[in-house]
């Protein structure tokens, strides 16, 4: 346990009890040297912007990200995730996230982030298969009717940045032969190199991924099929499947405007994939949406990283997007892409007791950790974990902060191998509280004042709150 400050103001016949007093003398040491609440230089309100959308209860909503790199092929994933909507709901999701829906270059074996034909959803026999490597269209519709009857929402993965698979054509503006010739069996949304980069209205555009055809955002035909037409992909997706939201693939690709302009024209919730570390370009990049999308919180998740894996709790008063603009940032532990965080668990502890719209991802739940741990983050992140944030506390291995919403929450990370124990201020004068981990068993009453004296296992997390 970490050493106590040295009690020099008392004589040494009462040593005795200084021992047995001590934690009290550390209490009136800390009001002395604190004349705010908080001693982190990020002090949030939460905002109300987005969050009639996602939220389901008081602290808000959960993301399940349904799926993984290469999911069993074969056709049966949709059903798998429709079999588990009910236990899903029943631990709080509120709004689950499905790969890229549409047939891809490689048909059933492709994971849909090399788009083909926006509008095959398993129903045609091209490049290779009918169905996608997920299943049918009806097996599609029928998972997204039976998480609308639980009241989940159901977000889309769009790829808009490049397609693939295109047959071979003579390229007007590149003097070569590019495969930019799209003749999807559909029958809709044909594209051919006037329809990618570079071309008659513009050369390139902020981003080419992985040597794929870069699509033209800038070209009105485009434009058209993908946001401005009654059956182009956005309404199609929104009025026919019955999608809610949007996660729209590699936004630094193309400019804010993009999505900008399908929020206009389709509406829904969006979240961006803008990969970067810095918070400041991740606001940068919400901001040039007009705020019309969110985005996920890398800066989060990179800094979370650097805090649990390296046993330095220091970190988690860096700079973030949640802390910038909660009600636009998508926090999570890993996804499909990445994965980098062993500590899992105070990871989660992290992003479902603080602010932000929190996403867990599918082997997380399903395979890799303790569900009812997750299960149970899941209930306080809903039903306690409310309003802006003060971070109290933090060194190497220990992490206080406070949730000051009603009834709001005091969260206790520890990563060393002792208990350890800390005097706070909370929000809550002369009252009976506890841990809603489990982790602790004391219920300690708060003075009048409103401090108290909570606790935290080795290697884990309390959560405090009114009993």
């Amino acid at each position: 346990m970490k050493r106590l400050i040295a009690q020099i103001f008392f004589p040494l016949l009462l040593i005795a009890i200084i021992v047995s007093c001590s934690e009290d003398t550390k209490l009136e040491e800390q009001r002395k040297h604190s004349n705010k609440k908080a001693t982190d230089p990020f002090e949030t309100t939460q905002s109300n912007d987005d969050l009639a959308q996602r939220n389901p209860g008081p602290g808000g909503g959960i993301i399940m990200q349904a799926f993984y790199w290469d999911v069993p092929a074969g056709g049966t994933w949709y059903q798998t995730i429709e079999s588990k909507i009910p236990d899903w709901d029943a631990a709080g999701v509120s709004a689950i996230w499905l790969p890229p829906v549409s047939k891809a270059m490689n048909g059933g074996f492709s994971m849909g982030y090399d788009p083909y034909d926006y509008f095959d959803f398993g129903d045609y026999n091209q490049q290779g298969s009918i169905e996608t490597r997920f299943g049918s269209r009806s097996e599609l519709e029928s998972l997204i009717n039976t998480a609308h009857q639980y009241d989940i929402d159901v977000y889309a993965d769009i790829v808009l940045n490049h397609n693939s698979g295109g047959d071979s054509e003579a390229n007007p503006y590149t003097g070569t032969n590019t495969y930019t010739d799209f003749n999807p069996a559909s029958g809709k949304f044909y594209r051919s190199a006037s329809d990618f980069h570079p071309n008659a209205v513009v050369g390139s555009d902020e981003g080419v991924f992985g040597g794929f055809p870069d699509l033209s955002h800038s070209v009105t035909y485009v434009q058209d099929w993908l946001w401005n037409r009654s059956d182009g992909v956005g309404k199609y997706y929104r009025d026919e499947l019955g999608f809610d939201g949007w996660r729209f693939d590699y936004v630094k690709g193309f400019g804010g405007w993009v999505v900008r302009e399908w929020m206009n024209n389709v509406g829904g919730f969006a979240v961006g994939e803008y990969w970067d570390g810095n918070a400041q370009l991740l606001q940068d990049w919400v901001n040039s949406t007009n705020r019309t999308a969110s985005a996920f919180d890398f800066a989060c998740y990179y800094r979370m990283d650097e805090a649990f894996d390296s046993n330095d709790l220091t970190k988690l008063q860096g700079d973030m997007l949640w802390k910038r603009d909660a009600a636009k940032a998508v926090t999570f532990v890993t996804n499909h892409d990445t994965d980098e965080i062993w500590d899992k668990m105070h990871a989660y502890a992290y992003i479902f007791t603080h602010e932000g719209y929190p996403t867990l991802f599918y082997q997380d739940y399903e395979e890799w950790l303790d569900q009812d741990k997750l299960d149970n983050l899941m209930w306080i992140h809903r039903n306690l974990a409310t309003g802006g944030t003060d971070i109290l506390y933090a060194d190497n291995d220990e992490y206080v902060a406070r949730r000051n919403g009603n009834p709001g929450i005091v969260v206790y990370l520890n990563s060393s191998n002792q208990w350890l124990e800390r005097w706070v201020p909370t929000n809550w004068g002369n009252s009976v509280i506890k841990d809603y981990t489990g982790n602790s068993n004391w219920e300690p009453t708060t003075q009048n004042d409103q401090w108290v004296k909570i606790q935290c296992p080795p290697n884990s997390y309390t959560v405090w709150s009114l009993k």
